[in-house]
């Protein structure tokens, strides 16, 4: 095929590959599946050229190792490509977007931003006496795969009672508390722990588990170190530690 013979449907294809290949390439940075994505390329680039030439035993060889191959991508790629849709359905929800309630009612984020300031509070105030916590603040997704997880609790946003779950002696104070629709939805919450290696080796399974969260949906997280009492803000699994309150207000309004 000359440059000529190219259709508008084959540069549509050619951009929507790409655009695939970069949004997975995304969700794989900095984690052990990279080096298996850049091999799989390599070898697909390879079976291009093959096919191009016209090389009937190379390519029936290759043509039998992609037929097998596609099933081995599913399992070495499972939970990367399970994230990839969680944060596609995430994001291109249409039945969410336009359901009953939404038509009917005011649009708004996982918290107003008066509910910000009990939210910094605590976190200023946990921070202060090393205590250790995590928040999650969900977006459009209610977050309810990880809310079963944890004890509901379905409260007020209130920096007494964010206190008190995350106090050392209090039996839930391990888990993440998860913040939906302006309330204290649950706490004690179980979240998937990033394999990121960009995550500074200091920081424990708390950063890594706000680190998972953000990787998996749309959701915001806050930790706060038990060891160092630093403040870090998590979204889109990108982090930014060692944030002031001040700062952390901020960040929160953005979002």
């Amino acid at each position: 095929m000359t440059f000529l013979d190219i259709r508008f449907i084959d540069l549509v294809d050619i951009t929507l590959v790409a655009y695939l290949m970069y949004r997975l390439y995304k969700l794989i940075r900095g984690t052990v599946a990279q080096n298996i994505f850049f091999g799989l390329l390599a070898f697909f680039l390879f079976w291009i050229l093959i096919k191009s030439l016209n090389m009937t035993l190379s390519g029936a060889i290759v043509d039998n190792i992609v037929s097998v191959g596609v099933i081995a991508l599913i399992v070495v790629f499972q939970q990367e490509i399970r994230r990839f849709f969680l944060l596609m359905g995430t994001k291109y929800n249409i039945a969410n977007r336009f359901s009953f309630e939404k038509m009917f009612s005011n649009p708004s984020t996982g918290v107003m931003n008066f509910y910000n300031k009990p939210i910094v509070r605590t976190c200023e105030h946990l921070a202060k006496t090393k205590t250790g916590a995590i928040i999650v603040i969900s977006k459009k997704s209610e977050l309810l795969d990880y809310v079963e997880t944890g004890e509901l609790v379905n409260a007020v946003i209130s920096s007494r009672l964010l206190e008190n779950i995350f106090f050392k002696n209090s039996p839930l104070h391990d888990g993440a508390v998860i913040v939906a629709q302006n309330k204290i939805k649950a706490a004690g919450c179980i979240l998937p722990v990033s394999q990121s290696f960009d995550l500074p080796k200091k920081l424990g399974l708390r950063h890594r588990a706000a680190l998972g969260v953000t990787e998996a949906t749309d959701a915001s997280a806050i930790v706060v170190s038990e060891e160092t009492g630093k403040i870090s803000y998590f979204h889109a699994g990108e982090i930014n530690h060692g944030v002031s309150p001040e700062e952390l207000e901020k960040l929160l309004e953005q979002e």
